[in-house]
């Protein structure tokens, strides 16, 4: 592959003309150009799931490539960390609470990809107020606030580009940039992938439940479906039933009618 001459994140352009900022991204791009099963999951996930993400960060006025630390964080996939950071957007349970977010044995919304896509969204608007910029909004939600402030006041630079980072967020910006190369142009990086190999947008309607569910397998059954569906498209259901928080309404997803069908799926890539 090729090194692009020109590269941004979120309209903010990335000194490629720096030696070190170019060998960054060039790591991350060989990173993923050379994990080949793990890279094309991502680009197989991304054509499920980015639809999702890029319609609330519209919502929440968040730059589109904002989509793209879904992959450095999680591979699109409801992943929980060594340190239980979990979901898609890997959000620790105390963080999560502190935003509002239900997160108990029996439901925890850090799975549900919309709201915890909506999570971000706040997280990175309070960021965008203190920074300025979009390039250190990213990076506080990898490191977080208090770190990235201590290293500015030590180092006295405001550039994320021009600051020392612990490991991980040095690399955050430029493996979300790696991903989006890849993703939009996976040909250019040795991936060749028939668009209908990749995984197509789920097909679903929602149902609003403000009272308890003793069985979701027969609450399933009664929708045409089965506990194994239920959960696929509702992970943030953590039992087989449900104890509604009072004056609370949940909206539980339902497959419609032939989402699991190969044939229909394949025929709408």
């Amino acid at each position: 592959y090729k090194l692009p001459d020109n590269v941004s994140f979120a309209g903010e352009k990335m000194p490629l003309d720096n030696f070190d900022t170019r060998e960054s991204l060039d790591r991350e791009i060989l990173i993923s150009a050379y994990r080949h099963s793990s890279t094309i999951m991502i680009i197989k996930r991304a054509n499920r799931f980015l639809p999702i993400i890029e319609k609330i960060l519209r919502k929440n006025n968040i730059p589109d490539d904002f989509k793209y630390l879904v992959a450095a964080e999680s591979e699109f996939s409801n992943m929980v960390s060594p340190s239980g950071a979990t979901g898609f957007w890997q959000i620790m349970a105390e963080t999560g609470k502190e935003a509002g977010m239900e997160i108990n044995t029996v439901v925890d919304e850090r799975y549900d990809i919309e709201k915890s896509t909506q999570f971000a969204c706040d997280y990175f608007r309070k960021s965008y107020e203190k920074y300025g910029n979009w390039t250190l909004t990213a990076a506080s939600y990898n490191g977080g606030r208090a770190a990235l402030d201590e290293q500015i006041k030590i180092q006295k630079e405001y550039n994320y580009y021009d600051l020392l980072l612990s490991e991980e967020t040095a690399r955050y910006i430029f493996r979300a940039v790696a991903y989006k190369l890849v993703i939009n142009d996976p040909e250019s990086f040795g991936f060749t992938i028939d668009k209908s190999d990749l995984y197509p947008e789920l097909d679903y309607y929602e149902v609003k439940v403000d009272t308890a569910v003793s069985d979701f397998s027969a609450f399933a059954k009664n929708f045409g479906t089965n506990y194994k569906m239920l959960k696929f498209l509702n992970p943030w259901l953590r039992k087989p039933y449900l104890a509604p928080k009072p004056d609370k309404e949940y909206l539980i997803k339902i497959p419609a009618e032939g989402m699991r069908s190969f044939e229909k799926t394949d025929t709408v890539n």
